[in-house]
């Protein structure tokens, strides 16, 4: 593994996959401030590597990915300082939403707080059979901001409510049920669940899968008629890149 700095390394193989790990953040895989700076540094160099297809999120810490914010450090904020926090925090989710090909979050274990906004910036999530997601911020009197915001569009406005406001936390049953996640790895399979994901993304074309990607980004912020007119540019932009002419003439001579 490549340490990309201290909180950050960074595993690639030659088709184009990459796994980032969170490194040195305790047994949880705890958000503090030196923690967050560096994981979207690193984000931020793999997101400019244009050799990269996918790219995977797993903590150090078969406990957790990302267990939550650290505690310990918000316990000492004031107003301007917690502005300044959960800003760092903001840009880290916004950091793994702007990585511009498929990012996958490996999640064991708890997923809690921070490190839930942060898997919900993710394209997709895989966790294991015991997995465990809440969002309890309003039981030590602050409420789940930033990108606790992506939390209705993935799961609806009333479940949303539910994590936030009750506060209880869920099983990987009841996150699966509810689209919080798309897998549950059988125990002792989470790495064969992910790769299977994987080789389903490989199987797209790497120009195709960014232009995607970037689709489904504007097409959250867009009413529908202008996210029609808008695909309809992107889709003769496709033929720009030879992956059309290439994959469909392939496609055409296995049927012959």
């Amino acid at each position: 593994m490549q340490m990309l700095n201290t909180h950050c390394g960074v595993d690639r193989d030659s088709r184009g996959v990459a796994r980032l790990t969170i490194c040195n953040a305790g047994k949880l895989n705890i958000l503090n401030t030196a923690v967050i700076t560096d994981v979207r540094d690193g984000l931020q160099q793999l997101a400019a590597d244009q050799n990269l297809h996918v790219l995977i999120i797993a903590g150090q810490s078969e406990r957790s990915m990302i267990g939550g914010a650290d505690i310990n450090e918000m316990a000492t904020l004031d107003q301007s300082s917690a502005e300044h926090f959960i800003t760092g925090l903001a840009e880290l989710c916004e950091a793994v939403r702007a990585v511009p090909y498929p990012v996958i979050a490996r999640i064991p274990g708890w997923c809690l707080g921070g490190g839930l906004e942060f898997a919900a910036a993710c394209d997709f999530r895989v966790a294991t059979h015991d997995a465990k997601f809440g969002m309890p911020e309003v039981r030590v009197g602050i409420p789940s901001v930033i990108h606790a915001a992506l939390l209705p569009r993935l799961i609806g406005w009333s479940r949303a409510r539910f994590l936030v406001m009750a506060a209880e936390n869920i099983d990987a049953d009841t996150a699966l049920a509810w689209g919080l996640i798309d897998k549950i790895a059988p125990p002792g399979e989470l790495d064969a669940a992910v790769e299977h994901l994987v080789d389903s993304l490989l199987a797209g074309a790497p120009q195709a899968m960014r232009a995607q990607k970037a689709l489904m980004a504007a097409w959250e912020d867009m009413p529908l008629p202008q996210a029609v007119a808008h695909s309809v540019k992107v889709f003769g932009q496709s033929y720009l890149t030879g992956e059309p002419q290439a994959l469909m003439a392939d496609f055409i001579n296995r049927k012959r």
